[in-house]
C-alpha cells in the first residue's frame, strides 16, 4: 500500500508540474514574442530562459528534483562548443542558462511547436534534419562557423537523441568537426538528469542530479580524430560514473 500511495503521490505532483509548466510558457510566450523582434540575441537569450529558471525551480518545489554543478568554474569567457550526454530536457533547459550567448543544435520539428518554437526561433538554433545525415554534418559545419564567428557558442548533443538509462549511442563527430575548424575549445559536460526526469516518462522522480563540467579540450595540434576520442571518453566515462 506504501508503494502505491507514494507512486500516487509521484504522478500527482508530475501533473501539477507540467500543468504549471504550460501554464507559464502560454503567459510567458505571449508577452516575450512581442518584444523579442525588438531585442538583441544576448538580450532574448536572458529573456526567454527566464522560463528556464521556472522550469528549474518548479521541478524542486513540486518534485524534488534538486541538482548541483561540478566544475562551472571551466566555462570560458568566450565562445565554446559545448558536448553534452543527452537524457532528458532537464539539461536543454539548465545548459541555456549556464553558456550565453548560445546556439543549439537541434531537430528542425521542434522548431514547429507551437510557443516553445516559435521562441527557439528567435534564439536562432541550428535546426538540423536528422534524416539526412550528410547534409545535417555540412549544415553544423556552416552554420556553426557562422555562430562563432559572432561570438557564440555552440550546444551539441552528439548523442543526437535522448539516451535511456543503460543504452549506448554511438557520439557523432560533429561536435568535434566544429571545434577543429572554428579552432574553439570543446567543454565536455556529463549529468545524470535520466535519473529523476527519465527520457520515456512524463513522472519525475525525486532526488538531486549533478552535472559535471569539464576543463576546455583545446584543438591547438589535435585532429578531428584526437578531439572527438577525448571528449567522447571523458562523457562516456563521467556520465557512467553519475549513473552508477
Amino acid at each position: 500500500m506504501k508503494d502505491i500511495s507514494a507512486n500516487i503521490i509521484l504522478v500527482i505532483r508530475s501533473i501539477i508540474f507540467h500543468a504549471g509548466c504550460s501554464i507559464t510558457l502560454l503567459l510567458h510566450c505571449c508577452s516575450t514574442l512581442l518584444i523579442a523582434p525588438l531585442l538583441n540575441i544576448e538580450q532574448r537569450q536572458y529573456v526567454f530562459t527566464r522560463y528556464n529558471i521556472f522550469v528549474l525551480w518548479w521541478s524542486k518545489v513540486i518534485c524534488g528534483v534538486h541538482y548541483e554543478i561540478e566544475g562551472q568554474e571551466n566555462i570560458p569567457d568566450g565562445p565554446c562548443i559545448i558536448l553534452s550526454n543527452h537524457q532528458s530536457s532537464w539539461e536543454t533547459f539548465l545548459l541555456q542558462t549556464l553558456f550565453s550567448p548560445l546556439s543549439t543544435v537541434l531537430k528542425k520539428e521542434l522548431l514547429k511547436i507551437p510557443l516553445f518554437g516559435w521562441g527557439m526561433r528567435f534564439l536562432e538554433p541550428i535546426a538540423i534534419d536528422r534524416g539526412h545525415p550528410i547534409q545535417a554534418f555540412k549544415q553544423l559545419i556552416a552554420q556553426g562557423h557562422e555562430r562563432v564567428l559572432d561570438k557564440r557558442s555552440v550546444l551539441i548533443f552528439p548523442e543526437g537523441t535522448r539516451v535511456k538509462k543503460g543504452q549506448t549511442v554511438k557520439f557523432n563527430r560533429g561536435g568535434a568537426a566544429l571545434a577543429h575548424h572554428s579552432k574553439l575549445p570543446i567543454v565536455p559536460v556529463a549529468h545524470n538528469a535520466g535519473l529523476c526526469v527519465p527520457s520515456n516518462s512524463l513522472i519525475l522522480t525525486p532526488g538531486k542530479i549533478t552535472v559535471k563540467i569539464g576543463a576546455p579540450i583545446r584543438p591547438d595540434g589535435k585532429s578531428k580524430k584526437e578531439l572527438y576520442d577525448a571528449s567522447t571518453q571523458w562523457i562516456e566515462l563521467n556520465r557512467d560514473e553519475l549513473m552508477a
